[in-house]
């Protein structure tokens, strides 16, 4: 939804016949197409990945939104989708898929799993997958229905929508990227 200070229509120049102009600010068109063509990449360990699917499949068809081709490579996705449950041993591997990922880049925590430990709280798995990478939106369920990862995702392109360009870019978000510890 655009807001009325996003879009302004703007009188013809003298001469020209026609509609008219629109004008906009840069950020807002670049967060409009980032938002409806986001690719995923699904992390997927455990039962939210066969929701993941029910969710890619025509009932749901995520591809209404802009996801419809998956990436199986990190570096051709800009939307992972972490899914299930994380042992220890995996954080590493789950950190340089995320870092392989080329910018921008967005994290979806899909599951209690994922987004706490769920009901693992053991000392072999990872209590949430924030404490190895950032995370932008979190799904809850055990495992969530496939309206709930649908709704993730439509949260997540509200947040691309808004964003600054240069968000990602800053010395902060650099230093937050470096406090993450693989313990």
């Amino acid at each position: 939804m655009s807001k009325s200070s996003d879009i302004k229509v703007v009188p013809a120049p003298e001469g020209y016949r026609g509609e008219g102009f629109f004008a906009t600010k840069f950020d807002y068109v670049i967060g409009l197409a980032r938002a409806n063509s986001l690719w995923p990449l699904p992390f997927a360990t455990s039962c939210c990945g066969i929701e993941f699917m029910a969710t890619m499949a025509s009932t749901y068809d995520m591809g209404r939104f802009g996801a419809e081709r998956n990436s199986f490579s990190p570096r051709q996705a800009d939307m992972l989708m972490v899914m299930g449950t994380i042992s220890k041993k995996m954080g590493p591997i789950l950190r340089h898929v995320y870092e392989q990922m080329a910018e921008p880049k967005w994290v979806i925590a899909v599951g209690a799993c994922a987004s706490s430990g769920g009901i693992f709280d053991t000392y072999s798995v990872l209590q949430g997958i924030d404490k190895i990478i950032p995370v932008d939106v979190y799904v809850p369920g055990c495992p969530p229905r496939p309206e709930q990862i649908l709704d993730g995702v439509m949260q997540l392109q509200e947040l691309v929508k808004h964003e600054s360009i240069y968000r990602r870019s800053s010395e902060r978000y650099e230093e937050l990227l470096k406090s993450y510890k693989l313990d």
